[in-house]
């Protein structure tokens, strides 16, 4: 029986245009891909560090390292999930061991999820933070956009989300505000979306201190991203938001984000299937994740100015089903 190999890398995609959070600005975006060769397969697999949970490149370079002798022994996707915490280098080797299991098998992803007939499914398109004028203007290019998620930080509100507004008066709109909102201005902001007609307003408050949600019945629903990592995170959280945004880097992979969905919608929560700013490689395990959303937010590609070959496609603002050849 072929041995496994295990190969780790760090890429870099240049972005379109500086993009801004709250929590800071980036002009590339770095990845670490995971490969996972077996005879004549190899599957690959993409994480992305985050450093809100304290991941960086090097970090997620030797846990990924760390797990080879468990990898090429042959472990499964389950023995990963046990052996290594929730995170991006989790997400790489999953998301490559699925990869190489369809590879082996001659099958799909979407099959091998019980996903018959996969679809395309819309995307928000992510307008960053910038003064009013700049909101304003990259709302107007991409007006014809049917779904934007607007970033927000503590400042200016009013002013940029009626900006977008004015600059895209058609779109459905979504809100992010990166943990940046504190609890004395929450009911003002929140009223500032309304009067948008924001449709969903993500982490306003900061994870450790949302507990303040419990106490307030809100017109928009509230959906938790920073707050939210594994299943184990559910039960604390359902008298807060009434949405979760599952994020494979976040869970630690798709395998975990499949399962995350399942028990989220079966506690009563709404689904969004969000990324981190990354490449292609990235939003293929997600588009498997996507059917079974109810808001997807896979934009990564669309604001990098380089991306895999082949990338996957996106029409207007469908992301549709990768082909075999980018993954799974």
């Amino acid at each position: 029986m072929p041995r496994r190999h295990l190969a780790v890398s760090t890429d870099r995609f240049p972005m379109a245009a500086k993009f801004v959070i709250a929590r800071g600005s980036r002009t590339e975006a770095v990845v670490v891909t995971a490969a996972v060769t077996e005879g004549s397969n190899r599957g690959r697999g993409e994480g992305v560090p985050y450093s809100r949970y304290g991941e960086g490149v090097d970090l997620v370079v030797s846990q990924i390292r760390d797990a080879a002798s468990l990898i090429e022994s042959g472990a499964s996707r389950e023995e990963l999930q046990l052996a290594m915490p929730a995170g991006a280098a989790r997400n790489a080797l999953d998301c490559a061991m699925w990869d190489l299991e369809c590879k082996q098998q001659g099958t799909r992803a979407m099959r091998l999820a019980g996903i018959e007939r996969p679809e395309a499914r819309l995307s928000a398109y992510t307008i960053s933070i910038g003064s009013a004028d700049e909101m304003y203007e990259a709302a107007r290019r991409n007006s014809s956009r049917p779904l934007l998620k607007v970033k927000l930080d503590g400042t200016s509100i009013e002013e940029r989300i009626q900006a977008v507004r004015a600059g895209a008066p058609a779109a459905r709109l979504l809100v992010d505000a990166n943990e940046s909102w504190g609890a004395a201005e929450l009911a003002a902001n929140i009223a500032s979306c309304l009067q948008a007609g924001v449709e969903l307003v993500e982490q306003p408050l900061p994870a450790n201190d949302d507990e303040i949600l419990e106490a307030f019945s809100f017109p928009i629903p509230i959906c938790a991203d920073e707050s939210v990592r594994t299943r184990s995170d559910l039960a604390l959280l359902k008298r807060r938001y009434a949405a979760v945004n599952i994020k494979l880097d976040k869970c630690g992979g798709l395998t975990e984000a499949l399962l995350l969905i399942e028990r989220a919608r079966a506690e009563g929560f709404q689904v969004m299937v969000g990324c981190m700013v990354s490449s292609s490689l990235s939003m293929a395990p997600a588009v498997v994740a996507a059917q079974r959303a109810d808001i997807v937010d896979l934009d990564g590609p669309l604001l990098l100015a380089a991306d895999r070959d082949p990338p996957i496609t996106y029409r207007d603002s469908m992301i549709e089903v990768p082909g075999a050849e980018l993954w799974g």
